[in-house]
């Protein structure tokens, strides 16, 4: 993964693709016309899809006068606001942002530009607090604490896997199925890109605190536990080699101990009293070897799936490519115009 800082953007953008913003929302009155006008002047050409999401209060129509695209969403959570937005849109890349008014619409070009001279799939904009109370304290401890845990399972390491300001290629979009249904799709995003082993990097960008009126959605920890449950569920369905053979490498030494204090009285006495203890070693023994085998077994179904869905990432077109075969077509052109 390539870390980039940049502490004065260039303006520069990704002139000529086909450049889609999605702003997944629920109740974002106060901030949403702002963050749709923001976005509108930082990309002039880029339509703005709002995507309510049962609100309560007047976000859709506020989107609406600002210019944006509105659409609904009645399954209420993030994760179903983003399949349905992934599903519905077509771009050559996709800027998915939160509607709180918190991230700066102005590096927005810059993402693009980072994005496509790095050539990634997955941009992630880490956020960097600008006020003093922008970034709770509790956040972000568990944000620290499951950027932890991803790079200690999946041995790749985010300064900000939760952030909801990204940039994504058609590529991605296309190819991912989405899982979660609430905020814990961050998480889900994450772990797909390292999975598919696709290029990703992440930029440092301002975050501030959300404007008066307007009140965060989450919860730190009840959606962090659907985080962590969410990572395991990952390990055991990616990883299910190293998820069974630990449950088997514990049944195994528990059986292996219980047996051993049964070994050490025949041993002494030539008798076995403690019957129940060897009958319980013996069933942790066939577990540990049943856990083992189911591995196994799902390593091999795992690595299928996953060849599948590369096939899929691979079947569609890179943004870049297009620029690549234009300029090949280009010099070749002007090769044969030469031998003329």
């Amino acid at each position: 993964m390539i870390r980039i800082e940049t502490e004065h953007p260039d303006a520069a953008c990704a002139a000529g693709y086909d450049v889609a913003v999605l702003i997944p929302c629920y109740n974002e009155a106060p901030t949403v016309a702002r963050v749709v006008k923001a976005f509108q002047a930082a990309l002039p050409t880029a339509p703005i899809y709002v995507y309510d999401n049962n609100s309560t209060d007047d976000t859709a129509a506020r989107a609406a006068a600002a210019g944006a695209i509105v659409r609904r969403e009645p399954r209420q959570g993030k994760g179903n606001v983003v399949r349905r937005m992934f599903a519905d849109v077509d771009a050559d890349f996709y800027i998915l942002v939160d509607g709180d008014g918190t991230y700066e619409a102005d590096s927005a070009p810059d993402l693009l530009r980072h994005c496509l001279h790095h050539q990634v799939d997955m941009l992630n904009a880490a956020r960097r607090a600008v006020d003093a109370e922008a970034y709770r304290p509790g956040h972000r401890l568990g944000n620290c604490l499951l950027n932890f845990t991803v790079q200690t399972f999946f041995a790749r390491q985010f300064a900000d896997m939760l952030s909801g300001y990204r940039v994504f290629t058609r590529r991605f979009v296309k190819s991912f199925p989405v899982v979660a249904n609430g905020f814990e799709i961050e998480t889900e995003l994450t772990i797909h890109a390292i999975e598919m082993h696709m290029p990703v990097a992440e930029v440092f960008v301002p975050y501030h605190e959300r404007p008066a009126g307007s009140a965060s959605k989450l919860s730190t920890v009840r959606d962090g536990f659907r985080i962590l449950k969410l990572i395991f569920r990952f390990l055991r369905e990616d990883r299910p080699l190293q998820f069974f053979g630990a449950i088997a490498l514990l049944l195994a030494v528990f059986a292996v101990a219980l047996f051993l204090s049964v070994l050490h009285e025949y041993s002494a006495t030539g008798l076995v009293p403690r019957l129940p203890t060897f009958v319980l070693s013996t069933a942790c023994g066939i577990l540990s070897s049943l856990s083992f085998s189911a591995g196994l077994i799902l390593a091999t179904v795992t690595r299928g799936r996953k060849e599948a869905k590369r096939l899929q990432y691979l079947s569609i077109e890179a943004p870049w490519s297009r620029e690549h075969d234009s300029a090949k077509h280009a010099a070749q052109w002007t090769a044969s115009q030469s031998c003329v």
